[in-house]
């Protein structure tokens, strides 16, 4: 049954045979340096964000279109000017810095796609490099969809939309976040 037994000691021969889970110092020291183990960590790309980004977010004590029970979670990020990276178009380059604006309603599926949103934000997937209309490379947002409207509707990526909180949480999940 996996032991052996002397007449002294008995000993576990999965254990012996280095087949057993790793020493508790070493699981732990492998947590604190972040690199533990997580199948869902390790299937999420980074993506081509620019360094340097910044998020954050505060709480509106008003209601989205769609949401009247529920305060609104505005979330900023910045980006200052920078230059491309072997990720962008045009490495060695200049792009142009952005700020933008997303809005969630504050309850339970809000919060949940939040939490999704930063780390989607730390694995540089929600936002890239690409020229403009008049060909100056700037900041963008990429394909994981944000509500930079408070207003206005799907069709001017604002609310009400019924089915924008479905469709972010499944696109997150398409690129390893869940």
């Amino acid at each position: 049954m996996g032991a052996s037994q002397s007449k002294e000691t008995m000993h576990c021969t999965r254990y012996l045979n280095g087949k057993g889970p790793p020493p508790l110092t070493e699981t732990v020291q492998a947590e604190a340096q972040g690199s533990s183990n997580h199948k869902k960590n390790n299937q999420i790309k980074q993506g081509s964000q620019p360094d340097g980004g910044q998020i954050s977010w505060n709480i509106e004590r008003r209601s989205l279109p769609g949401h009247p029970n529920s305060d609104t979670i505005q979330i900023t990020f910045h980006f200052d000017d920078g230059i491309q990276s072997d990720k962008h178009p045009h490495s060695g380059h200049g792009y142009k810095g952005a700020e933008f604006v997303a809005y969630l309603p504050q309850n339970t599926p809000g919060v949940k796609i939040l939490r999704l949103l930063e780390q989607a934000f730390e694995h540089k997937l929600l936002f890239t490099v690409a020229a403009n209309l008049s060909g100056e490379y700037c900041v963008t947002p990429a394909d994981i969809p944000l509500k930079t409207l408070d207003s206005g509707g799907p069709g001017s990526l604002g609310y009400p939309d019924p089915n924008y909180l479905k469709s972010v949480r499944k696109s997150l999940n398409a690129k390893g976040i869940k």
